[in-house]
């Protein structure tokens, strides 16, 4: 006769103890057109963030209002960290 393994589901502890799903929608439970939506917009943001970084790297520091290390960190702030900079951060001729 041959002994079946049985685990010992230990109870769960700690705060997230109760805590339910996420209401947010995983990619897996998306649509075809909001999954294809949600790339859409995520290259556009990545795409405003690199095209503003190689203008900030190019850019000399007397060209930028203020200075060059803040204008790279507030790039990285979704969407309107790039149009801040362009909007805000360059000085134009």
């Amino acid at each position: 006769m041959k002994h079946k393994t049985v685990l010992k589901q230990h109870p769960v502890k700690g705060p997230w103890k109760n805590a339910k799903k996420s209401p947010t929608k995983q990619w897996e439970d998306m649509g075809p057109g909001r999954r294809a939506g949600t790339m859409v917009f995520s290259v556009v943001q990545i795409s405003l963030a690199v095209a503003a970084w190689i203008d900030l790297a190019r850019r000399p520091a007397n060209q930028v209002n203020g200075r060059k290390g803040i204008w790279a960190g507030v790039i990285a702030i979704n969407y309107l960290g790039p149009i801040a900079y362009f909007l805000k951060g360059r000085q134009t001729d």
